[in-house]
């Protein structure tokens, strides 16, 4: 072979390695959260009618879907047949970590464009799994059918009651995603929206005959803040409830007890931040992820509120897998000091543009 005609043969195998490449790049599917943030037109498309479909046999027959799933990720036929045969089995249905809410979402956008009947189906089947899941008081637990120990709570952990509230009220709005329900269904959100906001007024903790925030399960009888996990003691929460409130400033027309509510958290958030501290990731190879987590003095930082406050006290503490209260992020285990979050700017945009804007409003 010349060697002109070997430059031409390497020039080609090199084209086609690249364009091989190229093409298996544009092909690799989406992710399940990169596919609930696209333009809406995406959502017309195969690849979104695909992942569509993979969230049809993930539907339980009760209406909801299990949590941590990735409902983008191509299911083989074996896997189809698996979950097929698993739809009856119902006990891990939830609201946990975007569960349900998430896969009623995507299935509103895929329908509102493609006009499918087996998505409208789909969607309403999950409508109504949330409206039988609440509680007659207006709660919702975190896991239904109702499952033992604190997943039976009411659970604002994690958005999980919030993102049902949220979803239900666009639903009765008629927002234009979700025109496809019925008038039956729409009249059922609004009556569910409206238990549930009691049951956010009920459940904001008074201490000293002061309203404060919200703890992040309340007991489904008494409506008092209970335990979850042995890290998650009752206590007052200085993230979740950073959530609640921004549902009760996004209501029309607030009446009177809405917007007390809303003013004695943002009040109780703003005498209770934590000023001048800092939290540092720290490298420390002998750690197992390589790196602790530290809090610096740094008087120029933004504030922090903590995860958890005590509710006699309303200081902050830091509770580990023994389920000690500690007045120090230091003072707990390693695998729980960096595997989850104790600290952060969690109201901080909440009181900066949020709260004022709403104020400005009434």
């Amino acid at each position: 072979m010349s060697s002109l005609s070997k430059r031409i043969v390497v020039a080609a195998v090199q084209f086609l390695a690249i364009s091989t490449l190229a093409m298996a790049q544009s092909e690799k599917t989406l992710s399940w959260s990169a596919a609930q943030r696209q333009d809406q037109a995406w959502y017309s498309s195969d690849e979104a009618k695909r992942i569509a479909d993979n969230v049809l046999v993930y539907q339980h027959e009760n209406g909801g879907w299990y949590k941590n799933i990735d409902m983008a990720e191509p299911l083989s036929k074996n896997g189809q047949k698996q979950l097929l045969k698993e739809k009856n089995d119902p006990k891990g249905t939830t609201i946990d970590n975007g569960a349900t809410i998430s896969q009623l979402e995507y299935l509103g956008k895929v329908y509102h464009t493609t006009q499918e009947e087996k998505y409208k189906a789909a969607f309403l089947k999950g409508i109504d799994y949330l409206l039988e899941a609440q509680y007659e008081n207006g709660g919702w637990p975190q896991y239904y059918p109702i499952r033992k120990g604190y997943y039976q709570h009411i659970t604002y952990n994690d958005n999980a009651m919030i993102g049902v509230m949220r979803l239900l009220r666009e639903v009765a709005e008629e927002n234009s995603s979700y025109d496809l329900v019925d008038a039956k269904r729409r009249a059922a959100s609004r009556e569910a929206i409206d238990r549930g906001l009691e049951t956010i007024l009920k459940t904001q903790v008074k201490i000293n005959g002061k309203l404060t925030i919200w703890c992040a399960q309340h007991d489904k009888n008494t409506l008092e803040p209970v335990n979850a996990r042995a890290f998650e003691l009752a206590s007052l929460s200085g993230a979740e409830s950073v959530n609640i409130v921004r549902y009760l400033m996004q209501l029309p027309n607030p009446g009177s007890a809405v917007i007390n509510a809303v003013e004695n958290a943002v009040a109780w958030f703003e005498g209770h931040k934590v000023e001048g501290k800092e939290i540092k990731k720290v490298k420390d190879a002998s750690l197992a992820k390589g790196y602790d987590l530290v809090v610096v003095d740094q008087p120029e930082a933004s504030p922090l509120w903590a995860r958890f406050y005590d509710l006699k006290t309303q200081q902050p503490i830091f509770v580990g897998r023994d389920g000690i209260k500690r007045a120090e992020l230091k003072d707990i285990e390693y695998e729980r000091r960096v595997g989850y979050s104790y600290l952060g700017n969690y109201a901080g945009r909440l009181l900066e543009k949020e709260y004022p804007r709403w104020k400005a409003g009434l």
